[in-house]
């Protein structure tokens, strides 16, 4: 079983940055493949950017490329989801997960274990 706790999210003025953190405990980090998803109001969820168990390749939802960075320390167990020049559309829950896969993953049926999720709000 792996935990997964996520943390930094809040209230941010659009053209404002956040810095999400995921940490994880239970079996070993580097294990997984990491991901961040995003749910908002009314919608449903949807994949935001993912990493490979080392950190060496990374892929970002359209929407995102270019202002967010997903990053990981595997000696922390600690995921990060750097998000810069934050939108209005970007207000919504955000959730890491945990693929059992080394390579990223981009669809959210592939991940076996999942956070409860931190809150980002963007005004306008």
């Amino acid at each position: 079983q792996v935990q997964l706790v996520e943390s930094g999210g809040g209230l941010v003025q659009a053209g404002g940055s956040l810095r999400l953190s995921c940490t994880t405990s239970g079996r070993t980090f580097s294990s997984y493949a990491m991901g961040w998803f995003r749910q908002a109001p009314g919608k449903e969820r949807e994949f935001v950017a993912a990493i490979n168990w080392s950190g060496d390749n990374t892929y970002y939802a359209d929407s995102v490329k270019g202002r967010f960075t997903i990053s990981r320390d595997n000696a922390k167990s600690t995921v990060y989801l750097q998000m810069n020049n934050l939108k209005p559309e970007d207000t919504a829950v955000y959730y890491c997960a945990a693929a059992e896969y080394y390579s990223l993953r981009r669809g959210g049926y592939e991940y076996d274990y999942w956070g409860q999720g931190t809150q980002v709000t963007v005004s306008s």
